[in-house]
C-alpha cells in the first residue's frame, strides 16, 4: 500500500463521516489558509459544508468538538489560536504548532469543497453526454446503446452530486468495446492525473509480467535475493534464500511484514522511514514459510519494482514508458512517477495517471493482454494475475490484483459476482468484469474510510442494470 496517510496528516489526518455544525462561536472561513508543515512542505484548510484539510491532492475531513478545536482520526485535538483581532494564527496538534503562511488556498483544493462548482451541482440538472472521441484508442459510444442505460448514468451522477456517494472525483464505465460514461467532479478533469495510492501496486505486477515475457526474470520461481546486490541481510534465516518472485507478488513472502498490524516491523509507516525500502522489507525477520500465507506487504512492492530494475537495467519509470505506456499510446509527459524508494520519496511511490489511462489498463486486462491486437502481455500473465494465488485480509489475491466479489441485492434474490480489481485508499479502482464485458474506473477522495463508494456504486445501480439486461429482467 502507499502510505496511506503523509507525515503531516499524522497529525491532520481527518476523521470520516458526518459533519457537525461548526461552533457558534467561530465560521469554518476563520481557519481557511496555507499552513507551513516542514521547509518545503504545506498543506491548505478549506471550507465548504465541513472543514477539511489538503496535502498532495488529498481530502481529509476535521471534526469540530469545541470553540477553535476539531479533533482527527486518532482523537486528538486540534487547537487553532487567534490573535489579537481574532485572526486564526496557526494551530497546534501534539504539541507542534503550525504556522498559518496565508489566508489563500490553491483552486484545486478549493475545488474539493464541493461536487462542481455553485450553478452546476443540483442533481436535477444533469444531462448525459457521450464521452468526447480524443482519437486516444479508446472507441467512444451512447450509453442509451450499452447494457447499462441512460438512467443508470443519471442515477450515479444525481447520487455523487447529492452527497449519496462522497468524494468521487471520476466515473468512467466502458462495454461492449466502447467508453460509454465518463465523468468528472470536485474539480478533476478528462487531462489530469490522479493518485493511485495503492493501485499502483497493479501496475508494477504487470511491468513484473513484462520482465518476465521477455526473459529478463526467468519466471515468477526466480528467487529474489540473487537478484539484489546487498551483502548480507539482518535476521538472517535460511527460508529468506527461497523467497520468490511469484511469493512477493501474492504477498505471501513469509515476512514479518504486515500494513494492517500496528505491531509489525514490516508496515508501511516504519519501511517509509527507511533509507533503503528494499534493504528495509529485505532485513525484517521471517514468521512463516514462503508462500504459506498472504498478509499486505507495501514493501514486497518495492521488492519486486527493485527486481524487475535489476533484471532490465532501467529505471522503473522509464521500463514502464518504454514496455508499457508507449505502446498504450500515453505520452511520458501524462503521467507522474515519483520513484526513488527511499525516505526521501514524498509521493511514497505512487503513480498519477488519467483516468482514461487507467481505463487502458483496464481494457489490456479484459482483452487478455492485447491493446488494439498487440501483444502488450501475456496472456498467461494476465490469467496468473488476476487468479487466486493466496488470500489477503481474507480475499481473495492475485499478483498485485484483488479477486473480491460483491453482494448484488435482486429481486429474486442476492446474487455473488465475482471481480477483478486494482484498487487504492480513497476510492482508486479498476474493476476487469469479463462475465459483463466491463471495465469500471473510479478515483475518489474517501480517504481513510471504511467505506468504499466505487464499491457501492458497481453494488447498488451498475450491477443490478447488468444482471437485470442479461435476465430481461427490471432492476428496483
Amino acid at each position: 500500500m502507499i502510505r496511506e496517510i503523509a507525515r503531516v496528516l499524522l497529525a491532520v489526518a481527518l476523521l470520516a463521516g458526518t459533519s457537525e455544525a461548526a461552533p457558534p462561536e467561530s465560521s469554518l472561513g476563520d481557519y481557511v489558509g496555507t499552513y507551513l508543515n516542514q521547509p518545503g512542505r504545506i498543506f491548505e484548510i478549506v471550507a465548504g459544508d465541513e472543514l477539511f484539510a489538503v496535502q498532495d491532492e488529498a481530502k481529509y475531513r476535521l471534526q469540530p468538538s469545541g470553540v477553535d478545536e476539531f479533533v482527527n482520526a486518532g482523537g486528538e485535538k486540534v487547537s487553532f489560536r487567534r490573535g489579537p483581532t481574532g485572526e486564526v494564527l496557526g494551530f497546534t496538534v501534539q504539541g507542534e504548532y503550525h504556522v498559518r503562511q496565508s489566508t489563500g488556498v490553491s483552486a484545486a483544493s478549493a475545488a474539493l469543497a464541493r461536487p462542481r462548482p455553485a450553478g452546476e451541482d443540483q442533481p436535477a440538472h444533469y444531462q448525459y453526454h457521450a464521452p468526447a472521441e480524443l482519437h486516444d484508442g479508446i472507441a467512444v459510444g451512447d450509453i442509451a446503446k450499452s447494457d447499462i442505460g441512460a438512467a443508470i448514468a443519471g442515477t450515479i451522477v444525481r447520487r455523487v452530486l447529492d452527497g449519496t456517494y462522497r468524494d468521487v472525483h471520476s466515473v468512467l464505465l466502458y462495454q461492449h468495446g466502447q467508453l460509454v460514461m465518463e465523468e468528472y467532479f470536485y474539480g478533476y478533469s478528462i487531462g489530469r492525473p490522479h493518485q493511485l495510492r495503492s493501485a499502483t501496486k497493479s501496475v508494477v505486477s504487470v511491468l513484473a509480467g513484462i520482465a518476465v515475457d521477455a526473459g529478463a526474470i526467468p519466471g515468477v520461481g526466480a528467487r529474489v535475493l540473487p537478484s539484489m546486490k546487498y551483502t548480507s541481510y539482518a535476521n538472517p534465516d535460511p527460508r529468506k534464500s527461497t523467497m520468490t518472485l511469484a511469493n512477493f507478488l501474492s504477498m505471501s513472502s513469509g515476512l514479518d511484514c504486515n500494513d494492517h498490524s500496528s505491531t509489525s516491523p514490516g508496515r508501511e509507516t516504519l519501511v517509509d522511514e527507511a533509507p533503503d525500502w528494499v534493504k528495509a522489507t529485505l532485513d525484517l525477520p521471517m514468521i512463516n514459510n514462503p508462500g504459506s500465507s498472504g498478509l499486505y506487504c507495501s514493501g514486497g512492492v518495492a521488492v519486486v519494482g527493485r527486481m524487475v530494475e535489476n533484471a532490465t537495467h532501467l529505471y522503473l519509470p522509464d521500463f514502464a514508458q518504454a514496455r508499457l505506456f508507449g505502446p498504450l499510446g500515453i505520452a511520458r509527459t501524462d503521467w507522474i512517477w515519483d520513484y526513488t524508494l527511499t525516505n526521501a520519496d514524498k509521493q511514497y511511490s505512487q503513480i498519477y495517471l488519467r483516468p482514461r489511462d487507467m481505463l487502458k489498463l483496464g481494457i489490456l486486462f479484459l482483452d487478455g493482454g492485447r491493446w488494439q491486437g498487440r501483444r502488450v502481455i501475456s496472456a498467461d500473465w494476465v490469467r496468473a494475475s488476476l487468479s487466486e494465488q493466496s488470500r489477503v485480509d481474507d480475499t481473495a489475491y492475485g499478483y498485485f490484483w484483488w479477486h473480491p466479489w460483491l453482494n448484488v441485492e435482486m429481486p429474486g434474490g442476492a446474487q455473488h459476482v465475482d471481480l477483478n480489481a486494482a484498487q487504492g485508499n480513497g476510492g482508486q479502482k479498476i474493476y476487469v468484469v469479463p462475465q459483463y464485458d466491463l471495465v469500471a474506473v473510479f478515483t475518489g477522495g474517501d480517504y481513510n474510510s471504511a467505506g468504499s463508494p466505487p464499491n457501492k456504486i458497481m453494488a447498488q445501480i451498475i450491477l443490478p442494470a447488468l444482471i437485470s439486461a442479461r435476465t430481461g429482467g427490471a432492476t428496483r
